[in-house]
């Protein structure tokens, strides 16, 4: 009796540990704060709907009919006596078929509707911002402004931000959960992803693929500030901090961990460039294993 005491209470305490994991996951994405992660809490809405039509159903009548046909039900006849019906092998197969065909449309309008390289349809002009992911930090580009910064991306509420992604070590990444779809991020190639803020606020930013042992503090914070706010941030970023030449950068190739948000005064020109086209040198990437 100890033995199945002890295992049944090991059951409960997975059982709760389980419960509260699943009560801290992160609600941000149905927490959306811009177009595109308001499409994508649309589509895991939708498809959860579609998709409890048919298995509350389901469940309801295993249970039902479970209890109806219990041994001591002596009400209950087990009718029919046939094999084989045409309308109930109809039913079976038909909802399903429906559910799948309802999920196939709605996976097949979403990935056309949020490509992440579609324009976003709002009528400002977007705001060119290059991302590289390095180890184990994210580094921000404003073309435009001649600024960058380090783990801190700055943008203006209600315009759209074309983002252009690209890695300096593995392949990593882009994640900010309440404004959208995540991407991902390579050495010697250019992703591009449009992300707008509808509302002022700080939107946590996060590394979504293992990339070693600094992958857990890759995270960065997303300041939604209005337009005047970022122009005034623009300009007192451009008036002090270092230079992000290549020397700069060769410096940010340094693996480094937890690092704290800066700013660059000035960017060299093609930067972002030289690191796609492989001109400049790749990070270290992380160690293949210890040795003794």
């Amino acid at each position: 009796m100890s033995t199945r005491a002890n295992v049944w209470s090991a059951r409960s305490v997975c059982a709760l540990l389980g419960l509260l994991a699943l009560a801290g996951c992160h609600t941000a994405v149905l927490d959306p704060a811009g177009p595109v992660g308001a499409a994508d809490r649309r589509i895991l809405l939708d498809a959860l709907a579609i998709m409890l039509a048919i298995a509350v159903p389901t469940i309801l009548a295993t249970l039902a009919f479970a209890w109806w046909f219990r041994a001591s039900n002596t009400r209950a006849r087990h009718l029919p006596t046939w094999s084989y019906s045409g309308r109930v092998e109809l039913i079976v197969w038909s909802i399903p078929a429906l559910v799948v065909f309802f999920l196939g449309g709605i996976a097949w309008i979403g990935s056309h509707l949020l490509d992440p390289a579609r324009p976003l349809s709002a009528g400002a002009k977007p705001l060119e911002i290059q991302v590289v992911s390095l180890d184990w930090k994210w580094l921000f580009i404003y073309p435009e402004q001649g600024v960058a910064s380090v783990n801190d991306l700055v943008a203006p509420v209600g315009a759209p931000l074309h983002l252009q992604i690209t890695s300096a070590s593995v392949f990593n990444v882009f994640f900010v959960p309440r404004l959208g779809s995540e991407i991902y991020s390579m050495y010697g190639m250019t992703t591009q992803l449009y992300l707008q803020a509808d509302r002022p606020g700080t939107y946590h930013g996060l590394s979504a693929h293992f990339s070693g042992d600094g992958f857990s503090d890759m995270a960065f914070d997303v300041q939604a500030v209005t337009p005047e706010q970022f122009s005034a941030w623009a300009t007192a970023t451009s008036a002090s901090g270092p230079v992000l030449d290549e020397a700069a950068y060769r410096n940010l190739l340094t693996q480094s961990t937890n690092v704290k948000p800066y700013t660059y005064r000035a960017v060299q020109h093609d930067l972002y460039s030289d690191v796609v086209s492989q001109r400049l040198p790749p990070g270290e990437g992380p160690p293949t294993g210890k040795e003794n």
